[in-house]
């Protein structure tokens, strides 16, 4: 397979060339926050002939991240059994749990009937810490509640600092219908300890480009928290404590969830106009994760609420159109944060992106629209790029009396600080631009990796890798190409 191209990204149209060498190197985006673990490389067979290197990304676990699917676990938990025992060593123990999860088919509900009836019989299981994992994240994918807590109490003894654990153990505990004082008082300390963790990372250095999806992320995760803890002081009877909290997860991040907690418990404090206010706060915030349930609910809330304060819901039309200006407004001005720090935020276009020089300048690739822009994406570990950095100046030397024909050298090094020594101990030319995340937009697996955008900022050609004795001739054509000059 080859990989999959995202909006406005143009997959390779020739055939890959035949006959090369391939390097594979691994670098790393630290997002500590993201939702899965996960890997992107090129799936697609190597070519034979074609000089380039391997980028696989790794992601880690997030505040928000859920149990992957059924089958994932199947071939984890079996992993775990397996790994590291030949045929001839396997006990009947691990025997009978492969036998277990052979026959769950990957679905979840199977998959807990199979290891809750194992654990019947090896109650002190070996592999006990592993299978109480996916006992967890099997019960957070059918939605659980009850074993939630039961499996992911047992895990988080063993790693108290799993965020995905902690947040769904705290949810179960404080789901209303069934939350007690006891619930609470354990749901309680849990949300203090993800608030903690989420704090931790907030003080990890992180790449420039990730600096707006880390605040944001962060931002999310603090909110969570807090909410958490509000709703467990509120069970508690600390309604002040409560409120407050609310009101802070709110001002973290206005969410709608947060909104209405901070409601609830104002309302149950007796302070009506004030639990108007957050319903309606509620009503309006811009929240794609608020449902329609949700809204309908926060409209009842409102209505009661005014009704109470105001003994009639006269002048109703009115906080509702302020709290639609304060809440837009709050999110407008988030919106404004996090594009401070990230212009190329939602930009799925990569002719729209931007990127940096060296010294951090900005650099819009719109800017060249009415030119042919040739980006070379490369790195300082890169061995088959230094191979074909003598042949890309060779064809950049074609068509320098052409100012509609456009260069840019882009490193896609994680650490910025390496290139411009790398750039002085090679004696290479300094007019380098960093990805700014361009690479992983564009989905660039391999490097060296050459696109060719056209005079309208379509992409007209795409080379993975290189061929040496063919490079300047196939590059010079496809310049001529996105130029519509045959000559």
């Amino acid at each position: 397979m080859a990989p999959q191209a995202t909006k406005g990204v143009e997959t390779p149209t020739e055939p890959r060339p035949q006959g090369a060498v391939s390097l594979r190197v691994s670098t790393k985006f630290p997002m500590a926050l993201r939702s899965i673990k996960d890997r992107e490389t090129c799936s697609e067979p190597r070519p034979q002939a074609a000089v380039y290197a391997s980028v696989s990304k790794n992601m880690t676990p997030s505040i928000h991240g859920i149990a992957g699917n059924a089958l994932a676990l199947f071939l984890i938990a079996a992993a775990f059994t397996f790994g590291q025992t030949t045929p001839a060593a396997v006990t009947q123990e691990e025997a009978d749990l492969q036998q277990a999860m052979a026959e769950t088919g990957g679905s979840p509900i199977e998959v807990i009937h199979a290891l809750e009836a194992y654990l019947k019989k090896y109650p002190d299981a070996s592999k006990r810490r592993e299978i109480d994992r996916t006992l967890t994240k099997s019960a957070i994918e059918i939605r659980d509640d009850r074993r939630i807590v039961e499996y992911g109490e047992r895990a988080l003894k063993l790693d108290p600092e799993d965020l995905q654990i902690l947040d769904r153990v705290t949810g179960a505990l404080l789901q209303s219908q069934t939350t007690n004082p006891e619930k609470a008082a354990r749901a309680l300390v849990y949300a203090k300890r993800f608030e903690a963790i989420v704090l931790n990372v907030e003080k990890e250095k992180i790449e420039r480009k990730d600096a707006a999806r880390r605040l944001d992320e962060v931002d999310r995760g603090l909110s969570r928290a807090l909410l958490f803890q509000a709703r467990a002081q509120g069970t508690l009877g600390k309604l002040d404590e409560a409120i407050f909290l609310a009101r802070k997860s709110f001002d973290r991040y206005a969410s709608e969830n947060a909104a209405h907690e901070a409601g609830r418990w104002l309302a149950k404090a007796g302070r009506h106009l004030e639990a108007a206010e957050m319903f309606a706060n509620a009503l309006m915030v811009p929240d794609s994760r608020a449902t329609e349930t949700d809204r309908m609910d926060d409209r009842k809330s409102l209505g009661e609420a005014w009704t109470k304060a105001k003994a009639s819901e006269a002048g109703l039309g009115d906080i509702i159109l302020n709290a639609y200006d304060r809440t837009n407004a709050l999110v407008a001005e988030r919106n404004r944060k996090l594009k401070a720090l990230d212009p190329n935020r939602e930009v799925t276009n990569p002719y729209q992106y931007t990127i940096s020089t060296l010294d951090g300048a900005p650099f819009k690739l719109a800017d060249m629209k009415g030119k042919v822009l040739v980006l070379d994406f490369w790195a300082t570990w890169c061995g088959p790029c230094r191979a074909q950095y003598p042949l890309y100046e060779e064809v950049k030397k074609r068509f320098k009396q052409r100012e509609d024909v456009v260069f840019l050298a882009i490193s896609a090094d994680d650490d910025p600080s390496v290139v411009r020594p790398f750039l002085d101990q090679m004696k290479w030319h300094k007019d380098v631009y960093l990805d700014d995340g361009l690479a992983r937009l564009m989905v660039v697996a391999n490097i060296p990796a050459t696109v060719v955008f056209d005079k309208q900022g379509q992409i007209s050609s795409r080379m993975n890798g290189y061929l040496p004795d063919r490079f300047v001739d196939m590059l010079t054509e496809r310049i001529q190409t996105a130029l519509g000059d045959s000559q």
